[in-house]
């Protein structure tokens, strides 16, 4: 059954506004999936077809799957969480008493950042979306840590739609992961509000089965003195793609759009950036490191918008890939546009294998060939996992790359 039969048979029975799920179906119809036969060209998709994606029959039957030995696999913290087992809140621990949660399935929302008629995935999940997590921090309280797990057990299609929403003043770090078996698809979308003076952490591990796809699409509105601060670690998945669009709206407001890609095999990984600069002293940090082997494909397109009105911008993307393989490839497409006169932008791009020189002093001093070359990775990668402040939390994604290092020995 394709995408839009099944929505024809769930209309009038999907929570939330039909006519904006109706419109969204007409724009899914219009453009389908990127690179698949009946998709339209995209710049956008370039380098990422999900000709694989339609070519994949999805069933929504009975899990096939336990969650628990999925669930046994992952990071572990000592923080409230809400579960998601395919596509459906499953457990929700107590969080801090002043953070509001509530269900996409009780309170749908669409939010107001989001454009089904120009995001193909987005459109997707706006017509099939049934469940998803609320989270609201009332101006000037701290929402601790919380964390947002999607475990698939079924090879399913499934949408979640989220929303965090910061007032003024507030504080929250959540942690985001997804895991399952099977072909599945996830098709995340999650609109984020973060109010003047608000700090934001999201941090992202994506450790999805080999055979799944992965999609996420993410959009955050960022107010005067406001902090957006992201970390995305993706190792999983046989396609995968993260795209975020941040706009800087308030005055000094501040955005980290950091991620690492761990890949092998055939696994393919994309991740797209969007940052639109649009009022004075705004900042904006990228950095995104790819370590690729056997015959993976990295895809880094990153732009900064920078507007008129957005003086004073100081705005900074890198992409480095590390290929341990000569079938691995990289695609980087670093972008500027800039229509002030008084900004600091600047971006690059670097592709290298492991240092010989520096191998070869490692084995001179007894250190066995695999041990050197995972120290050289793991030095290559902690720019970005040092951007991490959580200690914690960056320990766990630490012993998350000590042990995909482990599974690729040969890498």
């Amino acid at each position: 059954m394709s995408f839009l039969d099944r929505y024809g048979t769930l209309v009038g029975k999907l929570p939330g506004d039909s006519a904006l799920r109706a419109a969204a179906a007409d724009a899914f119809r219009a453009v389908g999936l990127p690179g698949a036969r009946s998709g339209r060209r995209s710049e956008a998709w370039k380098y990422t077809s999900l000709r694989p994606v339609a070519e994949t029959k999805f069933r929504t039957a009975a899990p096939r799957h336990p969650a628990e030995p999925i669930l046994a696999g992952l990071p572990r913290l000592d923080a409230p969480r809400l579960l998601f087992v395919d596509g459906t809140l499953s457990d929700m621990s107590q969080a801090e008493p002043h953070v509001d949660v509530a269900c996409f399935s009780d309170q749908p929302d669409f939010g107001t950042l989001t454009w089904p008629d120009r995001e193909p995935l987005v459109a997707l999940n706006t017509m099939l979306a049934e469940d998803g997590a609320s989270l609201h921090v009332p101006a000037n309280q701290d929402g601790g840590t919380i964390q947002l797990v999607h475990i698939a057990t079924t090879d399913a299609d499934l949408h979640p739609r989220h929303s965090i929403r910061l007032d003024p003043g507030a504080m929250l770090t959540l942690v985001e992961i997804s895991a399952g078996a099977g072909p599945y698809l996830l098709n995340t979308v999650m609109e984020i509000h973060v109010a003047d003076g608000a700090h934001l952490t999201h941090v992202r591990l994506q450790d999805e089965s080999l055979a799944a796809f992965h999609v996420s699409t993410t959009y955050a509105d960022i107010g005067t003195d406001a902090t957006y601060d992201s970390f995305t670690l993706n190792i999983g998945a046989r396609l995968s793609r993260t795209e975020v669009h941040a706009n800087l709206a308030g005055e000094r407001a501040t955005a980290h759009l950091n991620a690492a890609q761990l890949l092998a095999g055939t696994q393919h990984a994309d991740f797209t950036s969007v940052v639109g600069h649009l009022a004075p002293n705004g900042t904006s940090r990228q950095t995104v490191k790819n370590v690729l082997s056997g015959r993976s494909r990295g895809v880094f397109q990153g732009r900064i918008e920078v507007a008129r009105a957005a003086q004073k911008t100081d705005g900074y993307q890198m992409n480095q890939a590390l290929l341990l393989s000569p079938d691995a490839e990289v695609d980087s497409k670093p972008e500027l546009e800039i229509f002030a006169d008084d900004v600091k932008c600047s971006h690059g791009a670097t592709v290298g294998e492991l240092d010989a020189e520096q191998l070869f002093y490692l084995r001179s001093r007894g250190v066995a060939e695999a041990d050197a070359r995972a120290i050289l990775v793991r030095a290559f990668l902690s720019e970005a996992l040092d951007a991490i402040t959580n200690e914690t939390i960056r320990d766990r994604l630490e012993t998350v790359v000590d042990d995909w290092w482990r599974r690729h020995p040969a890498t």
